[in-house]
């Protein structure tokens, strides 16, 4: 007997790892509905490259924290280092994800699929930066 709570989530599942899987062969999209605008296309091209340059801002700013904070608690400053990394990292597989879902939203003539993910990577750079500047301002006052 089939469990029908357990068939959406192997259907999620099985969804998941195809969109995983055109990572790597995005010239499978072609068989999917039919091609669009080049504008939309290359637009979604350029939302990809502004997230990877965020995903790139991220690491970038973890290395810094890690090598221009040297006098600061060193748990303190590897964990802000390590969860800019770990951001930046995430940002990157987002963008890629996002990227696929759109482009295969378009060839289908769907609506394009709706994120959190812009709204809580700002809310964490936000709070990361207010950390910061708390961060640097004991380290001049003290």
């Amino acid at each position: 007997m089939i469990d029908a709570n357990r068939t959406p989530a192997r259907g999620r599942l099985a969804s998941a790892v195809a969109d995983v899987r055109l990572w790597f062969a995005p010239e499978r999209l072609r068989t999917e509905g039919e091609t669009p605008d080049y504008r939309f296309s290359l637009a979604n091209e350029r939302t990809f490259l502004a997230w990877l340059r965020t995903a790139m801002a991220l690491v970038g700013g973890g290395f810094a924290v890690d090598q221009f904070l040297p006098d600061t608690n060193r748990t303190l400053r590897l964990a802000a280092a390590l969860t800019l990394l770990a951001g930046g990292a995430v940002c990157a597989v987002r963008a890629l994800n996002h990227w696929i879902r759109c482009e295969r939203a378009m060839r289908r003539g769907e609506d394009l699929p709706v994120s959190r993910f812009p709204v809580v990577l700002g809310l964490a750079v936000g709070v990361i930066a207010l950390l910061m500047v708390v961060l640097v301002a004991v380290r001049w006052g003290g």
